[in-house]
Formats: structure tokens, sequence, C-alpha cells
């Protein structure tokens, strides 16, 4: 058994978790560049707990420019386990109203400024994100959202957007009608597809807080609102993280869905083909394949 790390990484709203004993904020150095952040550390419940504020305290970095690779390396590094994903999203279906939780279990990434893998020229490999979500982990995060008393929605598409502009009315259409899109955010890609490289359970929690600008009686998006929507999110979303330890336990199985072996029969590049320099890179995110 491996010792469980609950690694939260806090979008839009969500930039602490409450009770966490022995907190402190520790500096985790990356061969990818800083994280957003200083990442907080302690346990709950028993079970340790990493926070990581996606944009960095006071919103300081922008979806685009988030280091994505840096922050799924330092929190591998710290010995996260399983990551879950919280952030703010806007919804193209009525009955996800503002206030809802979304689970999400599929994305349709539409990025196109950001580096997307570990791997690349001197060490290729292929990962499969067919399954891009834990299901094990979205269940622990479905059940604590709904014993937080969260209305809460299992199952849904992602529409991954470069931002930072919202959308305009006919890409909101397009999305909601002809791609069957669900929600939509700027910053759950290329996240999870570095996750799954990294072989770490990731599970995406969508906080809805607006209908995008396809809603007929809602029309563009409101920075206000939207302000006004993530602070009650942001308890909500506070309060599923207080619920998680009890459901993943201090010792975590190995994962039935394979997110902790995805790189098994991912790397195509000869061993004696490998770039050093790339390899010594990889020791946190690869390091149970390359050894």
């Amino acid at each position: 058994m491996t010792e469980t790390m609950i690694a939260v990484i806090g979008g839009s709203g969500l930039y602490e978790i409450d009770g966490l004993e022995n907190a402190k904020w520790v500096t985790v150095e990356t061969p990818w560049g800083d994280p957003s952040d200083q990442i907080l550390t302690g346990t709950l419940d028993g079970v340790k707990m990493a926070f990581l504020p996606r944009h960095g305290r006071g919103h300081v970095h922008s979806p685009t420019e988030v280091p994505y690779r840096a922050n799924i390396d330092a929190l591998k590094r710290l010995g996260a386990t399983h990551v879950v994903s919280v952030s703010a999203c806007g919804s193209f279906r009525e009955h996800m109203a503002p206030g809802d939780f979304v689970i999400v279990d599929q994305f349709i990434d539409r990025t196109f400024a950001r580096e997307k893998s570990f791997f690349g020229t001197g060490c290729v490999a292929h990962v499969s994100v067919a399954e891009p979500t834990c299901a094990r982990l979205s269940d622990a995060c479905e059940t604590a959202a709904r014993d937080a008393g969260i209305t809460v929605h299992r199952g849904g598409t992602y529409l991954a957007m470069e931002g930072p502009q919202f959308s305009s009315v006919a890409e909101s259409k397009m999305y909601r009608e002809q791609w069957g899109c669900d929600v939509i955010g700027m910053t759950n890609m290329p996240e999870a597809k570095l996750a799954r490289e990294a072989e770490l359970c990731y599970a995406s929690v969508a906080m809805v807080t607006d209908y995008d600008s396809w809603h007929p009686d809602h029309g563009a998006v409101d920075i206000t609102s939207i302000i006004a929507t993530l602070q009650g999110n942001s308890d909500k979303g506070r309060a599923m993280v207080r619920g998680l330890p009890k459901l993943l336990t201090p010792e975590t199985t190995p994962c039935p869905h394979g997110c902790d072996t995805a790189l098994e029969y991912a790397i195509l590049t000869a061993p004696d083909k490998r770039d050093p320099a790339l390899l010594s890179k990889l020791d946190a995110v690869a390091g149970r394949i390359l050894g």
C-alpha cells in the first residue's frame, strides 16, 4: 500500500483548505520552473493534504500562463497520490445552474498556447486519455459534495478554451448545440493530461458560476455576477474538500482504473536513444518507469 496524499488544486475563489493540522506553506523546486505558488501542506482527519492555488495567491497567473507542468511535478514530488481539481466554469445546460457542482468525466481541449506534455524529443511517450478522470476519486468527490448539501451532477464534458476572454455567442452555441459540451472553463487542460502522464488519480470538480453567453435570458457573462457566485461556491468547495479524507483512507490501494500505471507501455523511445537531460527532468513524474 501507498500513503495517501490528497492534493487540491484550487481555482478562482478557492484559496485555502479549512481545518488543516500542522499547516505550513512549503516551497517546491521543479525542473519545469516554479509552480503557481508555494504549496500548503498538513493533515486533515489523519490524511495528508496539499493545497496549491492554481492562479497563485492574489490571482496573479492568467489561465494561459499557469505553469501546469511545474504544478503537477511539484505535487508528485511532494508525494501526492490523488489530485482534485476545483475550478469555476460556465454552464451550457439549464439544469446545471449557477451554484451547482459538476463532476467532469470528459474534456474537449481547445487550448493552443500551452505546453501539454512532460515528454518530447529524446523521450517520446503517448498516454491514453480516453478516460481522463479517475472514477474512484470522482466517486469520493461526488459523495463528499452531496454530504455537504451541494447540488452535484455526475458526469459532464468540459470544453477547455484558451481565454482569457469569455466566449462569443456563436462559440457558446456551437459548443452547446453541435459539440454537446456541458460546461466551459480555461484551466483543466493540459492539467488533466499532465496528471495522467504523472500517474496521478485526477478528478475534476467544476463549480458553475454562470450560463456562459448562450442563454437567452441571461445575456453575456458578467464578471460582477461571477464573483458573487464564486463567494458561495468557494464555501461549498471547502466543505466538499473537508469530507474527502474520510472517503480516502490514509493508505491507498492500487487504482482499479489504472491511473497509477498509465506509463506502463507509454514510452516509445529506445533506452539507448533517450536524452539524459530530459530524463533527469522526468525523475518525479516518470521515475517509477525510468528507474
